[in-house]
C-alpha cells in the first residue's frame, strides 16, 4: 500500500485568492496611476509590484531552484527600485505578466511539496553566486546590479541558511505587506483597492 503524500497547496489556498485580487487591482491601471505614491518619499504602485515580482522570483527560483529559465530575468527585476529608488515604469500588462508568471511557479511548487519538504534547508549564496546572478540582468540594470554587489561586499554580512518554510512564509508575508501598501495608495487616490474578505 502506497502512502498518500499530502501537498502543501491546500494550506495556502488563500494566497491564490489574494493573487487574483492583486492582479485585478493592477491590471486596469494607466502609467500615471502606476506612478502614484502615498508621499514623495514612498515608492510608487509600480515600484511595489516590481518588488513583489522580483522577491518571488528571487526566493523561489534563484534560491530554491523552482520554475524555468524564463524566470531568471525577474530575479533581480527590482534592482533599481531597491538600490536607487528608480521607478522602472513597467506598464500594467508587464507587471501583471510578472505576477502571473511568478504565481504559476509558486502554485506548482506548493502543489509538489509536502509538509516534510518544509524542513529542507537552502545554503546562503556566496559572493561568486551573487556575481553570477548580477551578470544575468538586462544591460539597463547592470549599474544597479553593481551597486547591489558592492553593498553586499561592504556589509560583510553572512546570511544564514534558510528553510523551505522560512522562504514560503517570508514571500507570503512580503506579498501581503507590500500589497497592503499598494492598496493604501490606490484608496488614497480614489481608485479601487485590493479587495479583501
Amino acid at each position: 500500500m502506497t502512502e498518500h503524500q499530502l501537498s502543501l497547496f491546500p494550506f495556502y489556498a488563500g494566497w491564490g485568492i489574494y493573487q487574483q485580487r492583486l492582479v485585478a487591482a493592477i491590471a486596469p491601471l494607466t502609467r500615471e496611476q502606476l506612478a502614484l505614491r502615498l508621499t514623495p518619499r514612498h515608492w510608487s504602485i509600480g515600484m511595489y509590484v516590481t518588488h513583489i515580482v522580483a522577491n518571488r522570483a528571487w526566493w523561489f527560483h534563484a534560491r530554491m531552484g523552482e520554475g524555468g529559465d524564463d524566470l531568471t530575468p525577474l530575479e533581480l527585476w527590482a534592482l533599481g527600485v531597491c538600490e536607487a529608488d528608480v521607478d522602472p515604469l513597467h506598464p500594467a500588462a508587464e507587471l501583471v505578466a510578472g505576477l502571473e508568471k511568478t504565481w504559476q511557479m509558486i502554485q506548482e511548487t506548493l502543489a509538489r511539496l509536502t509538509p516534510a519538504d518544509l524542513f529542507g534547508v537552502f545554503p546562503p549564496l556566496d559572493q561568486a553566486e551573487r556575481v553570477r546572478h548580477a551578470q544575468l540582468v538586462e544591460p539597463a540594470l547592470q549599474p544597479f546590479a553593481q551597486m547591489w554587489l558592492d553593498a553586499t561586499a561592504r556589509s560583510g554580512e553572512v546570511r544564514p541558511a534558510v528553510s523551505c518554510q522560512q522562504i514560503i512564509w517570508g514571500v507570503l508575508e512580503h506579498d501581503i505587506h507590500h500589497g497592503s501598501e499598494i492598496s493604501t495608495i490606490l484608496g488614497v487616490h480614489g481608485l479601487p483597492v485590493v479587495e479583501l474578505d
